[in-house]
């Protein structure tokens, strides 16, 4: 899929971005002059400014960076993790790893992408790659 005027006039990138996510595809950007790989969705590629972005489908695989524990009372949904993932594609993107306890997260840990709804809107997620073995 590539980035078309009529998308871009009806909402802008993050428009194209989360009808995506509501297809169930997690699309990134790609530089067509450079080949590097952009998150968050923009208009214009980062550095060199060209409007030369085409939309790619992720692989989902990615690293866990950094990570760290929110607390809430239990009535409120519980502790959950916040943490920040770099793609295989190289882009870094703030998440969430589900299926696990929040303190099992660490950093370096292998995940994969999920589209899952949170607070009524399709967002990505990860869960642990060994997991999704297991699932396949």
């Amino acid at each position: 899929m590539t980035e078309t005027n009529d998308a871009m006039q009806a909402g802008g990138p993050e428009a194209v971005f989360r009808a995506c996510l509501r297809e169930g595809r997690f699309m990134i950007q790609r530089n067509t002059l450079t080949g590097e790989h952009v998150f968050y969705p923009r208009t214009l590629s980062p550095g060199d400014g060209t409007g030369d972005l085409v939309w790619v489908e992720a692989s989902g695989r990615g690293i866990v960076h950094s990570t760290t524990v929110a607390r809430r009372r239990p009535e409120k949904g519980g502790d959950y993790n916040i943490c920040l993932v770099t793609l295989e594609e190289g882009p870094r993107l703030m998440s969430r790893v589900i299926e696990i306890a929040p303190e099992e997260v660490k950093i370096g840990m292998p995940v994969m992408a999920r589209i899952v709804e949170l607070m009524g809107e399709p967002a990505v997620v990860f869960v642990p790659a060994d997991s999704m073995e297991v699932a396949s």
